[in-house]
């Protein structure tokens, strides 16, 4: 009996992977596009699925930590509606420009241009410059699944794969009035509803390179009610 129950609760989770994975239009072990490892730790899947959508705090240095690794491994990427965006912060946190689209200045068809630009490149980033309609989020969702682009928005969104933010920063490398900034120390939390609880971390953004560095040793999560991984090199 006890291998007639193991067998039937198997079923039933797989059938229930089946329907969450019909429901959402990917498979949940589908490959996803890279990250540094200090995010890929906290985000559901191990970094960015193609098709889905990212909620984002309004750090620059966190959309830069995300496009970084997709960028310079071959995937091209664009951020619509940011005209304050530093090429050159860019590059310092590992972006690849070579493979960065700027469209600083969509206007009011916003939308159609990041659906218009998710039929050729596999990341878009937005900074919306109003609330969208639910019907136009619906419809650009079903664009992003379709082409297997991945969406990054700068701001409140709905239905999306998780939301990431960035809280409780605190620079190192400063003496007693000398010395040099060596980092930066913050709290990366990311909600999803693929947790129980949220997901956060202590990384350094920037590190002494510029880019994003966990602790190889930090191996735990923590939530609302557990400690924070200590994610700091």
């Amino acid at each position: 009996m006890g291998d007639v129950a193991v067998a039937d609760a198997a079923g039933t989770i797989g059938a229930l992977r089946a329907q969450l994975e019909r429901m959402q239009g990917r498979r949940l072990d589908a490959p996803v596009l890279p990250v540094a490892p200090a995010l890929a730790t906290l985000l559901p899947g191990g970094g960015l699925r193609p098709g889905a959508s990212y909620a984002l705090g309004r750090s620059m240095s966190l959309l830069f930590a995300l496009l970084s690794l997709p960028s310079r491994e071959g995937s091209w990427c664009a951020a619509i509606g940011m005209p304050h965006l530093g090429a050159e912060a860019a590059r310092a946190a590992g972006v690849d420009l070579e493979r960065l689209v700027l469209v600083p200045e969509p206007g009011d068809r916003w939308l159609t241009v990041t659906a218009t630009i998710a039929d050729v490149l596999p990341v878009v980033a937005v900074r919306p410059p109003a609330r969208a309609k639910d019907a136009d989020v619906a419809r650009l969702a079903a664009r992003m699944r379709e082409r297997e682009a991945v969406l990054l928005v700068q701001g409140a969104w709905p239905q999306t794969e998780a939301m990431i933010d960035i809280a409780d920063p605190s620079w190192s490398g400063l003496g007693n009035g000398h010395g040099l900034l060596e980092g930066r120390e913050l709290t990366v939390t990311v909600t999803s509803r693929r947790f129980p609880v949220p997901r956060s971390g202590r990384v350094l953004l920037p590190d002494a390179a510029g880019e994003l560095s966990a602790d190889a040793a930090a191996s735990s999560f923590s939530g609302r009610t557990g400690s924070l991984l200590r994610a700091v090199s």
